[in-house]
């Protein structure tokens, strides 16, 4: 099939992103929402993107019209979908929700269309059952905001055909992102399979050793490689996002995390991060704001039990084949901003120390921390 027509349905954050992205390569956009206000102030926010790149001298005045003409706001879903060879779906993570607007879908779009769902952490395969055609279902999840980040996630579900993966790689390719495939529809995929389960365990630290929230997250930061502190990077992704992800893996594999009482209760007294004002740290006002973390407060803190669930979530992708070391680190490097790879950190601390650090969790807190076999097959 020759892709040149695509349709997002949704125009929130991530919707009116992936519209962008995908009218800035060329293609012809349709951007459908249920009214048309969603739709007008999601073309004012791809304006003023495209006004700030005109004024960073990324792309001419000329190039940024064009773009914007090649996005056609449409309320009627019927009509968002006539041509489309594409449909981007990007409504709230909500599996109802999203069943419901598949059934629509499935009875006006035409039977060559793929269907792409934009999910983090449902289950590819079950939104795929719902439809008449699974083998032309695919999850393909974008990183906020779409715009910026390079990462994507692709998501085949159990019947989703092998002509879907390749042109869905190649899109992802002609919007100059890198993809990523997640060869198994697993809970979280591969990146939230690594970074939720450590916000919870970095809770568990909290409790456990008595390191404090800077001296941890000063750890991951300056000894682990990553941009921010895990708690700061909780902070920025949302509480809501967060609790929502956990809760779907958690209910489909008791494995993949153990859920720490703190984000449920942060949820519960909206305390969402950034957005809200407070989350694990206090923020005072809209600006983005950064927590002071140093490498003297990280010489406090041996992260050694946050490398240990992360490391068992990745081993346990590659053990059940869902990926491999080499995408794993792709995913790391571009979807978490990690700055030195997984793996090669393991062998500086020694997966020795870690498995043993596994092993005498698992014999305190029970059989969630018991080593993954390709690690302790790396010892």
């Amino acid at each position: 099939m020759n892709l040149k027509n695509i349709t997002v349905l949704g125009s929130g954050i991530m919707g009116h992103g992936i519209a962008q992205v995908s009218a800035t390569a060329g293609y012809n956009v349709v951007l459908r929402d249920i009214e048309q206000g969603f739709l007008d102030k999601a073309m004012e926010k791809i304006k003023w993107s495209l006004d700030k790149l005109v004024t960073k001298e990324k792309i001419s005045q000329q190039e940024a019209n064009a773009i914007y003409s090649r996005i056609k706001p449409v309320v009627n879903l019927a009509e968002a979908v006539k041509d489309a060879h594409l449909v981007i779906e990007v409504v709230p993570e909500i599996m109802e929700l999203k069943k419901k607007v598949y059934a629509e879908l499935d009875s006006v779009a035409g039977k060559n269309v793929i269907f792409a769902s934009n999910t983090s952490t449902l289950p590819i395969t079950e939104i795929a059952n719902t439809l008449s055609r699974p083998e032309k279902f695919i999850g393909i999840h974008f990183f906020n905001p779409p715009q910026l980040m390079k990462l994507v996630e692709i998501i085949p579900g159990e019947k989703t055909s092998k002509d879907v993966i390749d042109l869905t790689q190649e899109y992802v390719k002609s919007v100059k992102k890198e993809s990523v495939l997640c060869r198994k529809d697993v809970p979280g995929f591969i990146i939230n399979r690594l970074f939720i389960p450590m916000v919870h365990e970095a809770c568990y630290m909290m409790d456990r050793t008595g390191a404090t929230m800077t001296e941890i997250d000063s750890a991951v930061k300056f000894k682990l490689g990553f941009p921010m502190g895990i708690f700061e990077l909780a902070d920025f992704t949302g509480m809501d996002v967060i609790h929502k992800a956990t809760t779907e893996m958690h209910s489909r594999d008791k494995k993949v995390i153990l859920p720490h009482p703190t984000i449920e209760k942060m949820f519960d007294a909206k305390k969402l991060g950034q957005k809200s004002g407070e989350g694990f740290y206090k923020y005072s006002d809209e600006k983005y704001e950064r927590v002071p973390l140093s490498e003297e407060l990280a010489s406090k803190c041996d992260p050694i039990q946050i490398v240990a669930n992360i490391l068992n979530n990745a081993s346990w992708l590659v053990t059940n084949k869902a990926s491999d070391i080499e995408e794993i680190e792709k995913a790391a490097q571009l979807g978490l901003g990690l700055k030195k790879p997984l793996f090669q950190t393991a062998k500086e601390i020694g997966i020795k120390n870690i498995v043993n650090e596994l092993n005498q969790l698992a014999s305190k807190h029970g059989k969630f921390y018991e080593p993954d076999s390709l690690l302790v097959s790396m010892q």
